[in-house]
């Protein structure tokens, strides 16, 4: 069965590390500041100028004030800072963010990312995408495996506009944990009740098949 957009975004949180700056894009990954594992301490990074962002506030707790790159109100842990976005891209560009998260239209089974723009539909910029992409050591994409009229998103070539070449190392889908290799897609985990096959049918890049797959652990 394929995970919920929760249940992607909580197998993400799984991949946090002790000491990591995080930075969470706009959709999906945003939802992975509530589900940081017990035990491990990050510094979750918005490019609008925040640092130390907490879980999404609880009904009637939210704070208009507080608002991240998305534009939703979010909660600031004991410690976190707030500074303008020349700081904050500062920040990003100087390489200083360990990890960004961040949706994606599509993805290559060479790492290549289109995530910011799809021709002929208005759209307001590529915000921080582009700086992201570019500057952050690590690069997890969370995204729906196909389209909504059943076409694989996880291509051996970009149809859209790439917002970055060969950047992407890991991909948590609805269906499956994937890991980019120079050999193309490896997969590493499937969705509970969501076969092989079923995956394989749903991609269209190379993708590696090694041994027994298990299914995935929240």
């Amino acid at each position: 069965m394929a995970l919920t957009k929760e249940q992607i975004a909580q197998r993400i949180a799984r991949e946090l590390k002790n000491g990591y700056y995080v930075n969470l894009g706009i959709g999906i990954p945003t939802l992975v500041a509530n589900y940081i594992p017990e035990g491990v301490e990050v510094v979750l990074q918005s490019e609008n100028g925040m640092l130390g962002i907490g879980p999404f506030p609880l009904k009637g707790e939210a704070d208009p004030d507080l608002i991240n790159a998305g534009k939703q109100t979010v909660t600031v842990l004991p410690g976190g800072s707030f500074f303008d976005s020349s700081a904050s891209f500062g920040m990003i560009r100087g390489g200083h963010v360990d990890l960004t998260v961040l949706g994606a239209f599509e993805v290559t089974d060479k790492g290549d990312i289109a995530s910011w723009k799809i021709p002929g539909k208005m759209v307001k910029g590529m915000g921080g995408a582009m700086d992201l992409v570019a500057s952050a050591k690590n690069i997890i994409v969370a995204m729906q495996h196909t389209s909504k009229d059943g076409q694989s998103k996880l291509l051996k070539e970009c149809t859209l506009p790439l917002t970055g070449v060969a950047r992407v190392k890991k991909i948590v889908s609805d269906l499956a944990v994937i890991e980019v290799t120079d050999d193309g897609f490896r997969l590493l985990e499937r969705a509970p009740g969501v076969t092989v096959e079923d995956i394989q049918e749903a991609t269209e890049g190379r993708l590696l098949i090694e041994g027994d797959i298990p299914e995935m652990q929240f």
